[in-house]
Parts: C-alpha cells; sequence; structure tokens
C-alpha cells in the first residue's frame, strides 16, 4: 500500500471540507432514521392465522441468544473502531469519513427496507402460538377461524414481524461492509495467493452468520427469514461500499474514490502553478532580448544618421526654391 500524502489529510485540517461536499448524504441519513422510527411504531399486517396452521407455529417462546442492543455492536460499533484504528495508522479523514458514511447508509438503507417488507408482509413466526395464547388455551373466530388473540399487545405485535430477519440483515449490512474494506485494505486478492488474508476478511462474515443462526434455533425466525435477511443485508453493503470505494481488487482498492480525485485535482493545479512559474522565468529574458534587439536597431539608426546625406539635398530643395 503506497503511503501518498501519509498523515496529510486529517480530521483537523480537512474534515469539515469533506464533510461539508457531502451534507446532503448525511441530509438523507437523518431521513432515513426517521423512516425507520416510523416504521417500527405503526402496527404490522395481520396475516389470517388459521387454526389448522397453528402446528408450525407452537416452538416454545424463547429469549434472545443474541438480545436486540447487541446488533449494533456488532454492526456498527465494531467496524467503527476497525475505520478507527486504520485512521490513527494512516491519518486519512478521506478513507474515515467515507467508512463511516458508508456503513451508515448500509445499516439505515437496509433497516428500512427490512422493516418495511415485515411491516407490508405480517408474517407470524415459529412461536406465535405463545405469543397469541400465553396460557395455552387456543381461541379462533367461529366463522373465518382466524385467531383471536388475548396475550400482551407488543408480543403479539413482534408476532407478525418474521419475515424477513431483522437480526439478520442488520448484521450482514455492516459485517459484509467491514469484510469489503478489509479486503481492499490488506489486498486480499492481490494475487500473490496469501489464504490466510481470507481468514480476516470471512471472519466478519462468520459472526454474521451466527447472529442468522441464532434466530433459527431462538425459534424467533424460519430459515426463509434468514437467508432473505442476509441476502438483503449482503447486497446493501455491497452497494453502499462500492459507491466510496473501489472493488478491492483493484490497483487503487486500498483507498476511496474521492482520495484519487483529490490528488488527480492537485497535481492539475500543482501543474498549472509550474507552467505559470515557467512563464514568469522566461519573461525577463524575453525582455532582455526584447531590449537587446531595440539597442541594436538604435545603434543602426544613430549609424545611419552619421552617413545620412539628407541635409545636402534638403540644402539642395532650399535652393531650388529661393
Amino acid at each position: 500500500m503506497p503511503d501518498i500524502e501519509l498523515g496529510s489529510h486529517t480530521i483537523q485540517s480537512h474534515g469539515f471540507k469533506v464533510a461539508k461536499v457531502h451534507k446532503h448524504d448525511w441530509l438523507i441519513l437523518l431521513l432515513l432514521a426517521v423512516i425507520e422510527a416510523i416504521l417500527l411504531v405503526i402496527e404490522p399486517f395481520h396475516r389470517f392465522v388459521g387454526e389448522d396452521m397453528m402446528t408450525d407455529m407452537k416452538y416454545p417462546l424463547k429469549g434472545n441468544t443474541v438480545p436486540f442492543w447487541a446488533v449494533p455492536i456488532l454492526a456498527v460499533v465494531f467496524p467503527f473502531i476497525v475505520f478507527l484504528v486504520y485512521y490513527f495508522t494512516r491519518k486519512d479523514v478521506y478513507d474515515f469519513h467515507h467508512a463511516i458514511l458508508g456503513l451508515l447508509f448500509s445499516i439505515l438503507l437496509t433497516a428500512v427496507i427490512t422493516d418495511a417488507i415485515k411491516d407490508a408482509v405480517g408474517r407470524p413466526r415459529p412461536d406465535f402460538f405463545w405469543r397469541c395464547f400465553p396460557d395455552g388455551k387456543g381461541d379462533f373466530d367461529p366463522i373465518t377461524k382466524d385467531v383471536i388473540c388475548h396475550g400482551v399487545k407488543a408480543v403479539i405485535k413482534e408476532g407478525y414481524k418474521s419475515f424477513p430477519s431483522g437480526h439478520s440483515s442488520w448484521s450482514f449490512a455492516g459485517l459484509t461492509y467491514l469484510s469489503w474494506y478489509l479486503a481492499g485494505k490488506i489486498r486480499a486478492f492481490d494475487s500473490r495467493g496469501h489464504v490466510a488474508k481470507l481468514c480476516i476478511i470471512l471472519f466478519p462474515l462468520l459472526l454474521a452468520a451466527l447472529v442468522a443462526i441464532s434466530r433459527v434455533d431462538d425459534y424467533w425466525h424460519h430459515w426463509q427469514d434468514v437467508f432473505a435477511g442476509a441476502l438483503i443485508g449482503s447486497i446493501i453493503a455491497a452497494f453502499c461500499y462500492l459507491q466510496f470505494f473501489p472493488y478491492p481488487n483493484d490497483t487503487n482498492g486500498w483507498a476511496p474514490h474521492s482520495f484519487f480525485q483529490m490528488m488527480e485535482e492537485r497535481n492539475r493545479d500543482h501543474s498549472s502553478a509550474q507552467r505559470v512559474n515557467s512563464f514568469h522565468r522566461q519573461q525577463p529574458e524575453v525582455e532582455a532580448s526584447y531590449m537587446g534587439r531595440n539597442n541594436g536597431m538604435e545603434s543602426t539608426e544613430s549609424s545611419s544618421r552619421e552617413h545620412d546625406t539628407t541635409p545636402v539635398l534638403d540644402a539642395m530643395e532650399a535652393g531650388r526654391k529661393y
């Protein structure tokens, strides 16, 4: 990894400038956060659940192996720490800013898509029976045979949010993004055959997979929910990463696009300044040459005046006049 302009672009020197360029992106992030808050509050669609459908929804109601608060730590805080360590190593605010911005977009876009689908689909969880009937006594509409739940309202609400898995999509969104980031930084695909690098970039994916598997083990999700959540998170993470960074196997895959754009602009400005300075340095030489030519012309004129016959001719013309 080349040490180009090492330590010259810090948060203090270029942080405000970089953030100002992407101010609209930060505003969109705030909008996504507001949308996500609304999606968490609204009531999901209550899909029809007949008595004969309850056979596959009587799994025990358990707690979460991976609690909800732990997901942001794995998907957001852990990658942020990696970005921070890299920043203190290279002092590159372009990389630090874009890594964080891309990660937050990956998480929030995934969250909005996941929860929007959850609310629209309203698929019951595998433990829906015990959410709906905590006393174990089923109650169904005599005509439609739909469930008539008498459990805790908040627990029942969560019972209709099985597809897709939020734990899975969030985990894969943050940790897949981190995997892409690490692949670019350690040049995992530089054709040198260092297979050990794959262990580094696969570790975040393993963490995400374990979180997803825990959702099936806890009977909070069907396997289809987990698969769909992992797919959504992985795809969004890839798109968000490539908005700011080249492919990890690219020659310039170790830095964001904007860094190289900034370097190109700086080189162009430097070249223009060199041309201007070169022009100013050449001006005295041109002036000297010009003055030399003028002096030569003046000396020639004076020499010509020494041998000028004009006065004789003037006297002859005057004689003719008078």
